[in-house]
């Protein structure tokens, strides 16, 4: 489980295939600190430490990733020079800065449009067609691992939906978001709850 508050920023070493691809990614955390067998959301999806080495602010860990991971997150993600937005999984007593984030991308959106304003950003993403009912003016999205507030959505003709946020300045700064331009994928996550909640509605409709 996780909050979407990024804590660091890694960099893919290397990718090597050995059945899974197993890749190796740079990162400030104290390995100390990262057991095997720990979860650790990479832009979002969620990967278990298979190894890890160095010492605190020059540290790697590797995970393995399946194909099924690779075929559901963004191209080029995982390719060596890569950078990720990385969180360490949520402990008991630690706050809840973001929202209740799972690990498990939904789907890859593309971003259509970035634009400076005041200093910020507005980001508009489109999503396929089975995340739109999911999305909605002020609810919750991870874009990248990243928890983030959406301010408006517009549906498309062909099912699927373009969602508009705002992002701050630090948030820019200190994530790959400002890395962020028209053509780029993102990993999508809806919000927990909104995928229950359409659950308990189609259940009703069908009664």
């Amino acid at each position: 489980m996780f909050t979407g508050i990024v804590t660091a920023i890694g960099t893919v070493q290397s990718a090597e295939q050995l059945g899974d691809l197993r890749v190796r990614i740079e990162c400030p955390y104290d390995p100390a600190d990262m057991a095997i067998g720990a979860s650790i959301a990479c832009s979002g999806a969620c990967m278990t430490v298979v190894d890890r080495g160095g010492e605190k602010g020059n540290s790697w860990f590797a995970v393995d990733v399946s194909g099924e991971s690779v075929s559901k997150t963004a191209r080029a993600m995982w390719d060596a020079g890569g950078k990720l937005n990385l969180e360490t999984a949520l402990k008991l007593g630690d706050e809840l800065g973001g929202h209740i984030v799972t690990g498990h991308v939904d789907a890859v959106g593309e971003v259509e449009d970035v634009a400076e304003t005041a200093g910020s950003h507005t980001v508009k993403i489109r999503a396929p067609r089975e995340l739109a009912a999911y999305i909605a003016p002020k609810g919750s999205i991870t874009v990248d691992g990243v928890s983030l507030t959406v301010n408006e959505v517009t549906d498309n003709d062909d099912g699927s939906c373009t969602f508009a946020l705002n992002i701050i300045p630090h948030t820019w700064e200190v994530t790959t978001l400002g890395r962020l331009a028209p053509g780029s994928q993102v990993n999508l996550e809806i919000d927990v709850l909104a995928r229950y909640l359409k659950r308990m509605e189609s259940l009703r409709n069908q009664a």
